[in-house]
């Protein structure tokens, strides 16, 4: 069944308000970034107009508690199976995207400011490499809802895909315009579209160790770390303040995403810089950048 709002005056006789438009949908983007909160309270915007590698331009991007992300799409005019598949194919890239260009992209719709700060300030909790973009959801919001995008949401819905549509539409009381919204399907009910209720089992006392998530491949090289004792973080300080965050004595689990845990250790120093960390090798001592010849490493 297609939504229709509808919105009356409060008396003893009751006037409905008349159905008005937006002059554009570009206004109602305007909004949204202004107010996020007529998406949701929960969500945060780290990105709008982002560029993908397919050519396009996702309208907005937010996260939520738990680190997933949502696109956020607007209809503009298009015809649902037009919105669908774009949306759908935006978020194919999106769900590739590493912490490093969540982070660029935050900087782009934020200049100056960081992503892992705000998170912590917005929810009180630090945001973790592998929590982030663990999963995502997709978001359309239109001015209107016809059968066709019904149709296609709830289709998508049913086989699995996080996908919702928000409908707002407007009403005008002599010069005043109000805005209304309606999901098409319930948030809450959305997989990580708000954050998970606390558990009723208290939480086991923390039992003083550590965890890092250390990207092998074409950036960093395991054996080097084991090699030459050290574990690093790059791309910024979205990263490296997590490393920071170490004492010498602290004791250290190694975690390799798509590999499991690969090592324990104890920290021995503070953190570094690469420009100035050195190591031992065979020509003595020397910084970690020339040491390491696996691959490319960066610290910071």
């Amino acid at each position: 069944m297609t939504l229709h709002h509808a919105i009356w005056t409060v008396g003893t006789k009751p006037v409905a308000l008349a159905a008005a438009q937006l002059p554009s949908e570009q206004l109602l983007e305007d909004m949204i970034v202004a107010a996020p909160q007529m998406l949701s309270d929960a969500w945060m915007l780290i990105g709008r107009q982002e560029r993908t590698s397919h050519a396009g331009r996702i309208d907005l991007l937010a996260i939520v508690p738990d680190g997933s992300l949502i696109l956020i799409e607007i209809k503009r005019d298009r015809t649902p199976r037009d919105v669908v598949a774009q949306a759908l194919d935006y978020a194919s890239w999106v769900e590739g995207l590493q912490p490093e260009e969540i982070a660029a992209i935050y900087g782009r719709f934020a200049p100056g400011r960081s992503l892992a700060a705000d998170f912590q300030a917005r929810y009180g909790a630090p945001l973790e490499e592998d929590q982030l973009n663990a999963d995502h959801q997709i978001v359309i919001v239109a001015a209107a809802l016809d059968a066709d995008s019904e149709r296609i949401v709830e289709y998508l819905g049913r086989r699995g895909i996080a996908i919702n549509v928000l409908c707002f539409q407007v009403f005008a009381q002599g010069l005043q315009q109000f805005l209304s919204r309606a999901w098409l399907r319930d948030p809450t009910e959305e997989i990580s579209a708000e954050a998970k209720p606390a558990s009723s089992v208290p939480a086991e006392p923390w039992n003083g160790e550590f965890y890092a998530s250390f990207g092998a491949g074409q950036s960093r090289s395991w054996d080097d770390a084991i090699k030459y004792g050290f574990i690093s973080a790059g791309g910024g300080t979205w990263y490296s303040n997590t490393l920071r965050l170490l004492s010498p004595g602290d004791r250290v689990w190694v975690r390799v995403p798509g590999r499991g845990f690969v090592g324990v250790g104890r920290v021995i120093g503070p953190a570094e810089a690469a420009k100035t960390f050195r190591v031992k090798a065979m020509q003595g001592d020397v910084p970690v950048i020339e040491a390491a010849k696996e691959e490319t490493i960066w610290l910071t």
